[in-house]
């Protein structure tokens, strides 16, 4: 097999020396060509590469969540065709790594590889769907193209909450769980629209969501972890399936305090939940709506500023070794 290693050189959880180690096992399986990440977007560059190639048939990503995206964004580059394409597989070496960790790999690089090399022998692979949004037509963000998104986007609060984080990270701190926590706390302190919301979910045959502060939309779940606690925003949302949305229409102190805690105590059975609560399960097509431009985030990347987007599930998008 011949296979291509994509390596953040700036994963946080991974050492020069770990790294090494890690790439000696691949290449003792594989025909590997390795090559180290040198700017933003260059492993999405690599991962369309492996796309346009005729003999790559593995694309390995070792990295967090955001070089997971940039991969998956250049293997679709062309749509998706899982059946010609590269399988995906991820080795965790960032922060948190929602995505390996959603589809049941070890957090621990060493022991994902262990368990890479084992799916790899037994060909153990399954077929996910993936959400892509993009500018809606007939609006100003109309032409901002489409990206495609592994396990959550978000417009609005938490779209904020991850632009603080990366404002903060490009000043030198490290992304840890402790830093989330304060920018959220950050995040609703300057809100300015914490109690009247301003977006609007639109979907086809469907009365329209009003009011919205804040809207995540889930790709599976968990949504995220806080270190080892999963946090379940939509505990419905599956690769199996659509996308769905958690939309919260108040963010007073009081009811950040109680979907808070809602969010840290969820479980597979149940998430945030309540008169401002809006959930809804299973969507192919929607548009988000917002009177002002409010920030997106998309698999913990912050995009900027959006008025309006929209968003379609795609089901059987990419085959991903597990």
């Amino acid at each position: 097999m011949r296979a291509l290693l994509v390596v953040n050189p700036a994963a946080t959880t991974t050492s020069a020396r770990t790294r090494d180690v890690l790439v000696h096992a691949l290449a003792s399986e594989m025909k590997l060509e390795a090559v180290t990440t040198e700017y933003r977007g260059h492993a999405r560059d690599l991962g369309r590469q492996a796309a346009e190639s005729k003999d790559i048939e593995l694309v390995v990503a070792l990295g967090g969540d955001g070089t997971v995206n940039e991969v998956v964004n250049g293997l679709l580059h062309h749509g998706p065709d899982p059946d010609r394409l590269p399988r995906l597989a991820v080795v965790p070496g960032g922060s948190t790594n929602v995505f390996a960790r959603a589809l049941g790999l070890p957090n621990d690089a060493v022991e994902a590889t262990g368990a890479l090399l084992d799916a790899l022998r037994e060909g153990s692979e399954r077929t996910v769907g993936l959400g892509i949004a993009g500018g809606t037509p007939g609006t100003e963000d109309e032409a901002v193209p489409s990206r495609w998104f592994t396990f959550c986007a978000g417009l609005g609060f938490d779209g904020g909450v991850v632009g603080r984080v990366e404002q903060q990270r490009e000043l030198g701190r490290r992304s840890t769980h402790a830093l989330y926590v304060r920018q959220v706390l950050r995040q609703f302190i300057d809100e300015p629209h914490r109690r009247h919301g301003m977006i609007t979910l639109e979907r086809p045959g469907e009365d329209p969501v009003t009011d919205l502060v804040m809207s995540i939309v889930c790709n599976t779940s968990p949504y995220s972890y806080l270190g080892n606690r999963p946090l379940y925003a939509s505990p419905q949302a599956s690769f199996d399936t659509g996308l769905d949305v958690l939309g919260l229409k108040k963010l007073s102190t009081a009811a950040v305090a109680r979907y808070g805690t809602q969010l840290l105590t969820s479980t597979p059975d149940r998430g945030p939940h309540g008169k401002h609560a809006v959930t809804l399960h299973d969507l192919t097509d929607f548009t988000l709506q917002s009177k002002v431009p409010l920030p997106l985030q998309m698999d913990g990347d912050h995009l900027g500023l959006r008025t309006s987007v929209t968003f379609t599930g795609v089901r059987r998008a990419l085959r991903v070794i597990v």
